[in-house]
C-alpha cells in the first residue's frame, strides 16, 4: 500500500489541486476503509482460493445495488447471488478445499470470514467514496491510498516487519503488486468507462471471481470443486444481471425524463 501511495500520487500529482478542508475527515475515512478492505483481502487469499475470495468480496457492491432497487426481477438476481454463497459455506465437514490438499481439508472459515469482512468495507467504499469522488476526481483514489498507507501501514510493520522486507527482491515484488493492482488497474478502469456504458462495464467487472478462479488456477495451482465453481458461477450471473438491468430505465422514467439531459 505504500508502494502504490507512491505510484499514484506520482502519476496524479494531486497537491496540485488543494483538497478542501470540508473533506478532510470525509476522505480520512475513505482512506481508511481503503486500507483496512487491502489487509482484509489480501489475508483472505492466504486462506482460501483466489476465486472464492472474489467471489465472496464482490456481495458487497452487489448487496449496494439489490438494497437500492426495487424490481420483481432483482429478487431473481439475489436469489442466484444466495445461493452461490450459500454452496461456498461450509455447510459439510467433508467438503474439499481443493484436490491438491489432504482429503478431508474444508474451506478455511477464516478466509471466508475476511473476504466476508472485506465486502462490508467494499460496500462502505462506494458509499464514503462518493462525496470525495465527486469533489476530488481520481485524485480521490491516490489521497485515499496514503491516509491508507499512513494508517495501516505503521502498525502491521510493527507486528510483522522484518529486515527481509527492505530486500530488493521485496522491494521489487512490492511494487510490481503496487502497479498490478493499484495504479494499472485504476488506469484501465478510467478509460474503460470513458468508452463503455455502465451496464456494459458492469458486466465486464462481474467477471472478476471468474477470472481470479482462473488465475489462481493457472498460477497457483488452486483447483476448486464442482460446487464452489458453481457458486462462483451464480454470484458472476447475480453480478452481471444486476449491472444489464440497473442500467436501464423503466418505460415510465425514460418517458418522464424524455428531452432533459442529467449530468
Amino acid at each position: 500500500m505504500a508502494l502504490a501511495a507512491l505510484v499514484l500520487m506520482a502519476w496524479r500529482r494531486p497537491w496540485h489541486r488543494p483538497v478542501p478542508r470540508a473533506l478532510w475527515a470525509a476522505l480520512a475515512g475513505y482512506g481508511a476503509i481503503l486500507g483496512i478492505m487491502n489487509v482484509l483481502i489480501y489475508q483472505a487469499f492466504a486462506h482460501i482460493p483466489i476465486g472464492i475470495a472474489v467471489g465472496v468480496e464482490v456481495m458487497g457492491p452487489l448487496a449496494i445495488v439489490l438494497a437500492a432497487s426495487r424490481r420483481p426481477r432483482d429478487f431473481l438476481w439475489l436469489a442466484c447471488a444466495v445461493s452461490g454463497l450459500a454452496l461456498l459455506l461450509p455447510w459439510h465437514p467433508e467438503k474439499v478445499l481443493a484436490e491438491k490438499v489432504l482429503a478431508g481439508q474444508t474451506l478455511d472459515p477464516r478466509g471466508l470470514l475476511l473476504a466476508g469482512g472485506a465486502a462490508v468495507c467494499w460496500a462502505s467504499y462506494i458509499v464514503a467514496g462518493r462525496r470525495v469522488a465527486a469533489a476530488l476526481g481520481t485524485d480521490a483514489v491516490a489521497w485515499g491510498m496514503v491516509v491508507a498507507a499512513v494508517i495501516v501501514v505503521p502498525p502491521l510493520l510493527v507486528l510483522t516487519g522484518s529486515p527481509a522486507l527492505a530486500s530488493p527482491q521485496a522491494l521489487g515484488m512490492g511494487l510490481a503488486i503496487a502497479v498490478l493492482s493499484s495504479a494499472l488497474p485504476y488506469g484501465l478502469e478510467i478509460g474503460a468507462m470513458r468508452r463503455l456504458s455502465a451496464s456494459l462495464f458492469g458486466m465486464l467487472l462481474s467477471a472478476a471471481p471468474a477470472v481470479a478462479a482462473l488465475t489462481g488456477w493457472a498460477l497457483l495451482g488452486e483447483r476448486l470443486t464442482p460446487d464452489q465453481c458453481l457458486a462462483i458461477g451464480l454470484i458472476v450471473l447475480a453480478c452481471a444481471g444486476t449491472a444489464a438491468t440497473s442500467a436501464r430505465p423503466a418505460p415510465r422514467q425514460a418517458a418522464s425524463s424524455s428531452g432533459t439531459k442529467s449530468g
